[in-house]
């Protein structure tokens, strides 16, 4: 049905690697969600100001000229975005980088590679 796409929640993938790309765009594409994919925080910043149907920003930490926790504080200080929920993801499992992007309004921090369940974690959690 026609109604199935309109309602498909819209994802905004940051990743600076074009594989760490195509695998979270396949993983959220399987959940049902709409993705559109950047390979820069500066590039998601201009895809947010033309685009404000987005529902949760997925993203990776460690991307040159703007990091992952630069583009959380971005948006987590914006009046129009700050409501957008942002979930970071690292291949390296640092507890002291989980804390502080959660403590600076993260979702959640994923820690690569990413897998179908943390997917289906994030529908049930972020998707209410």
């Amino acid at each position: 049905m026609s109604t199935a796409t309109v309602l498909e929640p819209h994802v905004l993938a940051v990743d600076d690697s074009i594989v760490d790309r195509a695998v979270i765009s396949r993983l959220l594409r399987s959940s049902k969600y709409r993705v559109t994919t950047v390979d820069s925080g500066k590039r998601a910043l201009e895809i947010l100001s033309l685009d404000r149907n987005v529902h949760m920003i997925i993203t990776d930490y460690c991307m040159p000229e703007m990091t992952g926790f630069d583009l959380l504080k971005r948006v987590k200080e914006s009046a129009e975005l700050k409501e957008i929920p942002v979930v970071l993801m690292s291949s390296e499992n640092s507890p002291t980088r989980i804390r502080r992007c959660l403590e600076e309004g993260a979702e959640d921090f994923l820690i690569k590679p990413v897998r179908p369940s943390d997917v289906s974690r994030l529908c049930s959690r972020v998707m209410k």
